[in-house]
């Protein structure tokens, strides 16, 4: 019946659209939960283990800094202490000084009172202070020589206590400055320890693995540089020898006019140089085990610049405290022309150092948790060198 068909409606069109379009609003909204749930699960990316081993070391290189900052600190508490002592002794005599001269007045005054000079309301006035009374001029009129030389004595007692009392205040107010300094130091090594350790405590077994790993290939690096740097001192060592020995065998035939006492005066220069040395990495040697503890001057432990006043302190050579008066101290000399006993410094802040042993290796107090032992030179970023003597 055609008049019936006509009134259909074409369902075709409705079933091949509504499914396309189900089906990629479905797809859509698949997409965009899985991206949503991605971006919610997902970790924040964890540092690496590079940068992990960069971060405790520098970590461990601000404590050291920390470190020469307490150092500094304790020593310059330990000298305003004595300062302080001094000064409270010294004003105590000066106070005893100014009390007997006193006396002395007072004594005047009462053979003045008995003998009628000096009036009956003047022992109020003596009692309180005998210099205001004295100065009266008709009174020092009056007084003999050796009265007017109690007066001066006095005077002067007087004016010496309150400069003594005075300096001692103030010496008191600087030591309580840097006992402040000090507990500062203190707090900032403590803090910047407890974040490596942290740092440290959250590695995994394999993280752990791979920062030994880590810390292998860089000592090896270390050493590949210290043995470049034997074999460049060897050959100069040896070329010196060679024109050494040249020098001196044209000396000796020219008749050896003129050489003895210069070669002399440097042979024993370098002789006693060379025991002081000795003396020195003897010293080091034998610490070797002994654990790093910041603050440590021994015998029992040391930091690093503890370590090495101590070490030339046992050649008989006096050296400040912290890395950055060592520094300053001797002749600065190079890299190349390193000696054994010489001081090398680390890092631009010069808060490291060690003793250098020859070949590119040294003796060094490293770090909390490692103990003195020898290491490359090339280990960490070289400041400088110096020869204490």
């Amino acid at each position: 019946m055609p008049a019936l068909a006509s009134h259909r409606k074409p369902r075709t069109r409705v079933r091949t659209t509504t499914p396309a379009v189900g089906l990629t609003t479905a797809a859509l909204a698949s997409v965009t939960l899985l991206s949503t749930q991605s971006a919610m699960a997902a970790p924040a990316p964890k540092a690496g283990i590079e940068d992990v081993q960069k971060k405790v070391d520098d970590l461990y290189r601000q404590a050291g800094t920390a470190t020469q900052q307490y150092n500094q600190a304790k020593e310059a508490a330990a000298t305003q202490r004595t300062k302080v002592d001094d000064l409270l002794d010294d004003a105590a005599k000066r106070a005893d000084q100014l009390n007997e001269a006193r006396r002395t007045l007072g004594t005047y005054a009462a053979a003045q009172y008995r003998s009628g000079t000096i009036a009956p309301s003047a022992t109020f006035f003596l009692a309180d202070d005998p210099q205001s009374y004295f100065d009266q001029n008709q009174l020092m009129d009056r007084m003999t020589s050796r009265q007017q030389k109690a007066v001066t004595d006095f005077r002067t007692q007087q004016t010496k206590a309150a400069k003594k009392r005075a300096e001692a205040v103030q010496s008191l107010e600087t030591l309580t400055t840097t006992q402040t300094t000090l507990r500062t130091s203190k707090q900032d090594v403590q803090k910047k320890l407890g974040e490596a350790r942290a740092l440290l405590s959250k590695l995994t077994a394999e993280e752990k693995a791979r920062l030994a790993e880590l810390e292998r290939k860089k000592e090896a690096e270390a050493r590949r540089k210290a043995e470049e740097l034997a074999k460049r001192q060897a050959a100069a060592k040896a070329e010196a020898d060679r024109k050494a020995a040249e020098a001196a065998k044209a000396a000796d035939s020219g008749g050896g006019t003129g050489t003895g006492t210069g070669t002399g005066t440097g042979t024993g220069s370098d002789s006693s140089a060379t025991t002081k040395a000795e003396k020195v990495l003897a010293f080091a040697r034998a610490q070797i085990g002994k654990p790093y503890v910041w603050g440590a001057t021994g015998p029992s432990s040391y930091d690093c610049s503890g370590l090495t006043q101590a070490a030339w302190k046992a050649a008989g050579v006096d050296i400040p405290r912290t890395t950055w008066d060592q520094v300053k101290i001797g002749t600065r000399v190079t890299t190349a022309d390193l000696r054994p006993g010489d001081l090398v410094f680390f890092y631009d802040d010069v808060s490291h150092v060690g003793i250098y042993k020859g070949d590119g290796m040294m003796i060094h107090a490293p770090k909390p948790g490692a103990n003195v032992r020898e290491e490359s030179i090339y280990y960490m970023p070289i400041y400088g060198s110096v020869r204490p003597a």
